[in-house]
């Protein structure tokens, strides 16, 4: 009985010893969760713009209607050949409607107009032949010697690729992140744990400046949130 009755003290001394242990760890650990530093990491990249959609456009006035339509379409000619004798293939030409202004059906005119029809006429080119398009955007005074007489309001550049540098990005942005939460960790005499939380922040793309649209900056900023330990 003596000895059983030892025994059982033993074994009930000790369970309490073991849970006093687990308790304490329980503590540490509830502490050391408690300690977390979140950070920021950038990654940018300079890409160049892989498409581009140029709308050219253009009016023709007169009285005659008909003979107005046959104008346009020997313009639209002047100008789709303009750009496939230089490189710019036809599927990527369209001719859009024109737009039809009548002067005499505007009943809110006070001076009657010089010409009675105006058309509104506009090709899109849409390529990723973005050199080429630059090309040609800087040689449109030919055309005025074929009286055509292009406006070219706004040019859109576009990077596609996207998919093909996001996981280098991304990579670059956590381990910016980490470089950050190292620096902090030393700073508070700390060493830096492992991640808690991660979130990737969206994409951005954007002009550099206003001067080159063509050339974009990528943009991605991820959030890390780290342990930190003694």
């Amino acid at each position: 009985m003596n000895r059983s009755l030892i025994i059982a003290s033993a074994i009930v001394a000790l369970g309490l010893s073991l849970l006093g242990l687990f308790v304490k760890w329980g503590i540490d650990n509830f502490s050391y969760r408690d300690r977390i530093v979140t950070v920021r990491g950038l990654a940018e990249r300079t890409v160049e713009a892989d498409f581009v959609t140029w709308p050219m456009s253009y009016g023709v006035a007169g009285n005659d209607l008909p003979a107005l339509y046959d104008r346009m379409q020997n313009l639209n000619q002047k100008v789709v050949s303009f750009l496939t004798t230089n490189g710019i293939e036809d599927k990527d030409i369209s001719v859009n409607p024109p737009s039809l202004y009548n002067s005499e059906s505007n009943y809110y005119s006070g001076d009657r107009a010089k010409y009675q029809y105006n058309l509104s006429v506009t090709i899109t080119v849409s390529t990723s032949k973005v050199a080429k398009v630059r090309e040609l955007q800087s040689r449109l005074s030919e055309l005025l010697k074929e009286g055509v007489a292009i406006n070219t309001n706004y040019v859109s550049y576009e990077f596609t690729h996207l998919n093909d540098i996001k996981p280098e990005m991304i990579a670059e942005a956590t381990k910016n992140a980490r470089l950050a939460a190292d620096q902090f960790a030393n700073d508070s005499q700390s060493k830096l744990g492992k991640i808690k939380t991660a979130s990737q922040g969206q994409f951005s793309i954007d002009d550099t400046d206003a001067n080159t649209p063509q050339t974009k900056k990528v943009r991605v900023v991820s959030s890390v949130v780290f342990y930190l330990e003694d």
